[in-house]
């Protein structure tokens, strides 16, 4: 058992964590031995035990250390398995966790799918992004307390988090699975690799966000020609180029069940919608350039990355700087999640930082 670190009044706790460095700049539950070990109570694997190391801080992400940061979060016992997934998936090296401080602050955005929506309570209807249900934001507001405690990913006054603007944490987002399987899509849980009994949590980084986009009418075509040019012109396409740099770009896409059931019953499917966004988001050749060049990567040309085989040969078939080119040459891998209001037709789109966090799935043990 961890010997305790501070003792003294619910006043002077919050005063000393925050003098630490370790809240958010909310009050946060004091994170008791009594309170951790009701969170230890929820898993069979040792407290001692390590998922990996993190950086920058190279700090052992341990099942004990997400016990203390869940308390410290507001979160109820029972999530503890979703937060020791969540713990998995960052510690993952292909998630890149230290890259979590870089200058376009990105924040990390957890997906829940499967039937561990309904058991934890998980909003998945209305303002299903917005603080409030106890579940979405406390699992949400965790995974930022564990970047700072553990990672040790800290803004001003500290020095490991070089976000220029950054923005606020992320709640959890949960897929409503029912309404996936009622209108015949695999969920989002089965789009990721594992079975659609399976429940599944997802992390992965946002750099940015679209504004909610409304869409109307019977043909599928429809809807998906307004997400293409709102939240594919409007959000994606100018980011589009890191992905083509670094070699990965993972879109997410939310959509109401409105919206989801009027493209399904047109006889479209998820591969179906990202197939068209494939064809119909474009930028110019000069813009691709341009937008890698302001942030410093004047190396970035489109005929070079051809030659070294990074692009299809159709981004230099000429040199004409006005030419339309598809911002997703890789369109498969734009992710889908049914969520939100069920009577309103809005969409809306997330930009995931190329290989700076992409989506990063595990199964929910327990």
């Amino acid at each position: 058992m961890e010997s305790p670190v501070f003792t003294g009044s619910f006043d002077d706790v919050q005063e000393e964590f925050r003098r630490q460095l370790w809240t958010d700049g909310l009050p946060i539950v004091p994170p008791t031995i009594e309170r951790i070990e009701r969170f230890l109570e929820r898993t069979a694997r040792d407290p001692d035990e390590s998922l990996g190391v993190l950086l920058p801080a190279n700090v052992d992400a341990t099942i004990w250390s997400i016990a203390v940061n869940a308390v410290m979060a507001g979160c109820r016992p029972e999530y503890m398995p979703v937060l020791i997934g969540i713990v998995d998936a960052i510690a993952d090296p292909r998630f890149r966790i230290q890259d979590a401080g870089s200058t376009p602050g990105w924040e990390p955005l957890v997906i829940v799918s499967g039937p561990i929506v309904d058991e934890l309570g998980l909003n998945c209807g209305t303002g299903a992004l917005r603080v409030g249900p106890q579940p979405n934001t406390t699992i949400g507001r965790f995974l930022k307390l564990y970047l700072r405690n553990v990672a040790g990913l800290k803004g001003p006054p500290g020095a490991t988090d070089k976000g220029t603007f950054g923005q606020s944490f992320f709640v959890a987002l949960a897929e409503n699975h029912h309404a996936v399987q009622a209108i015949g899509w695999p969920p989002y849980n089965v789009d990721v690799g594992f079975a659609a009994d399976d429940s599944v949590v997802t992390v992965q980084s946002v750099v940015a966000s679209s504004m909610p986009t409304y869409s109307a009418g019977e043909r599928w075509e429809s809807h998906a020609e307004l997400i293409a040019e709102v939240i594919g012109q409007g959000c994606w396409a100018y980011w589009s180029w890191v992905g083509m740099w670094f070699g990965s770009f993972h879109p997410l896409l939310v959509m109401t069940p409105n919206v989801a059931e009027k493209i399904a019953g047109d006889g479209a499917s998820k591969d179906d919608i990202r197939q068209f966004l494939g064809r119909n988001v474009h930028l110019r050749a000069r813009q691709l350039e341009r937008y890698a060049w302001d942030v410093g990567i004047t190396e970035f040309r489109l005929d070079r990355l051809v030659e070294q085989g990074r692009l299809p040969a159709e981004y230099a078939a000429s040199a004409d700087p006005e030419r339309l080119l598809p911002a997703l040459p890789h369109p498969e891998l734009v992710g889908i999640v049914v969520s939100g209001d069920p009577d309103r037709n809005q969409s809306k789109g997330f930009v995931q930082n190329h290989i700076q966090g992409p989506p990063t799935s595990r199964r929910i043990a327990g």
